[in-house]
């Protein structure tokens, strides 16, 4: 019944959870998010605030000052497209080196206003991967092997 729901509101309190989210703000992802949410990511794909809580404990028990930033969003009956920048430093490997992947969140809202789904778009093989020593080379040369052939354009065709 989403005529009671004011998916605009329900999608900036969103927003501003996830550009404050720090640990303390973990115990209280039960306001935002439904009892049964799903939550999919190209790592996990779970099912409860308890376990969606726990990535987010993860994340930040592995990188320091993680810190997520909303670029675009769009908001459709139920659901919301939300647009980032999540911004970190890796804990166990160049930890001096700022990182930035680049992806989206489609959410999906309850009644009442709460997170019932939540599925994350990332390429995790060029946001992550590829800056990785040796995985990265590899990546690299996939990317490279994969990519289709570039045609000429008309304007650099010799005639007949």
């Amino acid at each position: 019944m989403t005529d009671l729901l004011d998916t605009p509101a329900a999608a900036a309190r969103l927003v501003q959870l996830y550009e404050q989210l720090t640990p303390a703000h973990l115990a209280r992802l039960g306001d935002y998010y439904a009892p049964d949410a799903r939550f999919k990511d190209p790592f996990n794909e779970v099912r409860g605030v308890p376990a969606i809580r726990q990535i987010f404990a993860h994340m930040f028990d592995n990188l320091e000052q993680p810190r997520f930033v909303v670029t675009q969003q769009l908001v459709q009956g139920d659901q919301a497209f939300l647009a980032w920048e999540f911004h970190f430093r890796m804990k166990r490997w160049r930890a001096q080196v700022p990182q930035c992947i680049h992806g989206a969140t489609l959410v999906h809202f309850d009644a009442q206003g709460r997170v019932a789904l939540h599925r994350d778009y990332w390429d995790a093989a060029e946001e992550l991967y590829a800056k990785l020593p040796v995985l990265g080379a590899l990546m690299r040369w996939l990317r490279k092997a994969g990519a289709a052939p570039t045609m000429p354009s008309h304007a650099d065709r010799s005639p007949p």
